[in-house]
């Protein structure tokens, strides 16, 4: 074994071990040397016996064992073809298999492996089959034809190393926080959202006084169960609701982008997002555009509470058509949210505030929010967010539109 158990950041196609079939010596690997130049194996001991099928505990340096215990150094690895026993493909498309000591032999004497008979275990070919063909003589390799090139696929953007980062900063000037499983993941999401989705943002601002007078009295209606009101009605809910009702009524707008299709949604289902320490989840309130503003209200807080308590199941955040970002409630008055695949679009709520506006030809003071439209533009345009938008705003500013 070459890498340690638990060992993280291991790069793909790295080697982390060393296979030998029975009869093989894993330190012949270094005799056989790759063809490109790496770097010549370590010195393998004069005498080592066949590689045992019991392979010796780990003391947790991957060079610290003998070949003889499944164990070896790094430089046996480098000179073994990368420890990848694949098979070979063959004209005929089947495939045979050999160890990768006898294909590294097999491609160093430029003989035709296809072509060897094997005497290993389920016909696998090995060192001592390659050793035989080479004796009788065997014919060379055909050339195989220059495989096709395929057109470079975009590079993603690669920010500085970490080392770049703290070469600012003075040494003992700062704490190192080791990330954890969900922030990684949270950038690994939003740096491939803003690298592949082309974002489009479309802005309006929302009069709020007619829905938080509606609030206010569907609050007080709530009937009292075991003391306390069977729901409380937040703005967020109500915004969720608009929303769910404006996708309803924009379909096309309700899609999903993928290289052969659009996904066109037969609900809306509207993700939140929830602050949680180290991050953030959004679980998703689904068929919203068919559930009552009491019911979306106490789904969201029993949902809200259980992110908090990063106990929600992976079907209650994972999907969802759309999302609601709102951070009124710390006071931004406005922001734009990075739309997370596979959705289309995602709403940035931001503060309602009082501003003057104009009605009828005079001035007035009306409590207004701003909310902004990022969608992904290649499923919806332009004029499909304003239309969304237009159909938002319809229903915060006629609320009653919702009950019905």
């Amino acid at each position: 074994m070459l890498v340690a158990e638990g060992t993280e950041a291991v790069k793909v196609n790295a080697p982390i071990a060393v296979l030998a079939e029975e009869g093989e010596d894993v330190a012949d690997a270094a005799k056989a040397g790759p063809s490109d130049g790496a770097a010549p194996a370590a010195e393998a001991p004069a005498e080592a016996p066949a590689a045992s099928n019991e392979v010796a505990p780990s003391t947790g340096d991957p060079g610290a064992q003998s070949a003889s215990g499944g164990w070896i150094s790094s430089g046996v690895v480098a000179a073994s073809d990368g420890g990848t026993a694949g098979p070979v493909p063959v004209k005929d498309g089947q495939k045979v298999f050999a160890s990768p000591l006898a294909r590294r032999i097999a491609n160093n004497a430029g003989i035709d492996i296809t072509a060897i008979s094997g005497s290993g275990p389920k016909g696998r070919i090995v060192k001592r089959d390659v050793e035989a063909a080479l004796a009788s003589g065997a014919k060379p390799a055909a050339e195989a034809p220059a495989p096709k090139a395929d057109a470079a696929a975009p590079a993603m953007a690669v920010g500085p190393s970490s080392e770049q980062v703290l070469a600012n900063f003075a040494e003992g000037s700062y704490d190192l926080v080791k990330h954890d499983g969900m922030r990684k993941t949270i950038a690994k999401r939003l740096q491939e959202s803003k690298q592949t989705i082309p974002h489009f943002y479309v802005t309006v601002d929302v009069e709020l006084d007619a829905l938080l007078a509606l609030r206010s009295q569907l609050n007080k209606a709530a009937p009292v169960r075991d003391d306390k009101p069977a729901y409380k009605l937040s703005v967020n809910d109500m915004v969720i609701k608009a929303l769910a009702l404006a996708l309803r009524d924009v379909p096309d707008a309700n899609v999903s982008w993928t290289d052969d299709a659009m996904v066109k949604h037969h609900h809306a289902d509207v993700g939140v997002a929830v602050s949680i320490p180290g991050g953030l989840i959004t679980p998703i309130v689904r068929r919203a555009e068919e559930k009552t503003l009491s019911a979306i209200s106490n789904e969201m807080k029993d949902l809200g509470a259980r992110a908090k308590d990063r106990k929600l199941k992976p079907q209650e955040y994972q999907g969802g058509t759309t999302a609601v970002s709102n951070m009124g409630m710390m006071g931004v008055k406005d922001f734009a949210a990075v739309v997370n695949p596979p959705h289309g679009t995602i709403l940035a709520v931001g503060a309602g505030e009082q501003r003057p506006v104009v009605k009828d030809g005079a001035l007035a003071v009306a409590t207004v929010m701003s909310v902004t439209l990022s969608t992904d533009h290649r499923c919806v345009d332009g004029a499909l967010g304003a239309e969304l938008l237009a159909a938002f705003k319809t229903y915060v500013e006629n609320p009653m539109g919702m009950l019905v």
